[in-house]
C-alpha cells in the first residue's frame, strides 16, 4: 500500500526560496547565511552567565553576540518549516527517524550523540570556510560566484558519499 506524499511541491518550494532570497537582497540588502547566528547565540547565552568573560574574548569583538537579521533568518527557517509541515499535514514529532531506526536501531541517545557530533563538524567547517551552505551555496550560486558553485558541488558530493556510507544497504543492518 502506497502512502500519499503530503510534502510541498519541490518546484514551488524552490521558487519561493528564490523569491525570499531576492526579496532579502532588495528589501534588507542581505544575502542568506546562518552559521554566525549560532555563534552569536552561544555568545548571548554565555553573556547571560558571565558577561565579563564574553567582553574579554577577542572573537566576540568581531562577532558581536546580538540578535540581528541573520539570527532572525534562522528563527524564520524554523517557523517556516513548522508552518510548511503543519499546512501540508506532514508534521511528525519523532526522536529517531525511520531510516535511521532501520539502519542503526531505535536508541534516541545514540541518534542524539551522532547528530550533536555532526553539528560540531558542520559548524567547524562553516567557521573554517567563513560561511555555511546557505551562505556559500544559495547566496553564492545566486550571484554565479565560482566559490558558491564549488561549495554547492562539494556539499552535494559530500552528502551523496555520506548517505551511501550510512545507508548503502537500503536501511537494512
Amino acid at each position: 500500500m502506497q502512502t500519499e506524499d503530503k510534502g510541498w511541491n519541490p518546484y514551488v518550494a524552490g521558487a519561493l526560496s528564490g523569491l525570499v532570497l531576492v526579496l532579502s537582497v532588495v528589501i534588507a540588502g542581505q544575502l542568506f547565511g546562518s552559521a554566525t547566528s549560532y555563534v552569536r547565540t552561544v555568545g548571548m547565552i554565555e553573556y547571560a552567565i558571565d558577561p565579563d568573560r564574553v567582553e574579554e574574548l577577542e572573537y566576540f569583538r568581531r562577532v558581536v553576540p546580538k540578535i540581528d537579521w541573520q539570527w532572525m533568518f534562522v528563527v524564520g527557517i524554523f517557523l517556516g518549516s513548522l508552518v510548511s509541515s503543519l499546512t501540508s499535514n506532514s508534521f511528525k514529532a519523532q526522536a529517531v527517524p525511520d531510516l535511521w531506526k532501520g539502519r542503526f536501531g531505535a536508541d534516541p541517545m545514540k541518534r542524539g550523540v551522532v547528530a550533536f557530533l555532526g553539528g560540531i563538524v558542520a559548524m567547524f567547517g562553516a567557521r573554517m570556510a567563513s560561511g555555511c551552505p546557505s551562505g556559500h551555496g544559495l547566496s553564492g550560486v545566486s550571484q554565479l560566484a565560482l566559490s558558491g558553485l564549488l561549495a554547492m558541488t562539494g556539499f552535494f558530493i559530500g552528502g551523496i558519499v555520506v548517505a551511501q556510507l550510512l545507508y548503502r544497504q537500503g536501511g537494512k543492518g
